[in-house]
């Protein structure tokens, strides 16, 4: 099995952190236009929703084409990729968040049985699951610092010491990058103003 993997240092760096089967080759590239003819599965790391991106990695199928797209679902898309959580820090999970088509699950389920990884399938939604909690946690923070309560570093020491999270709010957030969150929120809240994003949110971008 011949992985080509569209990645940065820091992605490359958590994919890496998972076991990878001996007889599977990885290799790292920046851009679609550098991955190898014969690469059997392609992950996007780096995915955005354009169209000019969507044409370039249409090319690769009918191969799994695995897309960092934790907003834009698969009937934004409306193609048959196969979305990842890998927004950063949640690569590195024992369990990677996968949504794909009815159709795709095989496929999901042979390319991950050949790499020896745990997944868990979720609903094609915007956020996924784990990306919606910790956007909702993050954008809280937010707002529970522009009522003053207390400051970013104490907000965020309350939340690992309270919760046992691995980072507090501002912390994850400057990880994973305020413009994923706000655009994954911003598409949110056009379904539940539950989601509305923080001012203050918005003002750091």
């Amino acid at each position: 099995m011949k992985l080509a993997v569209i990645t940065n240092e820091q992605l490359k760096e958590e994919f890496l952190s998972k076991q990878i089967m001996t007889d599977t080759t990885v290799s790292f590239v920046k851009r679609p236009a550098d991955v190898s003819a014969d690469a059997t599965i392609i992950f996007d790391l780096l995915f955005e929703h354009t169209a000019e991106r969507i044409s370039l990695l249409k090319h690769f199928l009918p191969r799994p084409v695995f897309i960092n797209s934790v907003t834009g679902t698969l009937e934004m898309i409306d193609q048959p990729f196969i979305r990842i959580n890998a927004w950063p820090t949640f690569l590195k999970r024992n369990i990677s968040e996968l949504a794909a088509l009815p159709a795709q699950e095989q496929m999901v389920r042979d390319v991950f049985e050949q790499l020896g990884w745990h997944y868990q399938l979720v609903p094609d939604i915007t956020g996924m699951i784990s990306p919606r909690i910790t956007g909702m946690i993050i954008n809280e923070a937010y707002y529970t610092l522009k009522d003053e309560v207390s400051s970013k570093d104490e907000i965020d020491i309350a939340m690992k010491l309270g919760t046992n999270y691995p980072y507090g709010p501002f912390e994850w957030s400057k990880t994973i990058g305020l413009k994923s969150i706000h655009e994954m929120l911003v598409q949110l809240s056009k379904e539940n103003n539950l989601y509305e994003v923080a001012t203050l949110l918005t003002d750091e971008l």
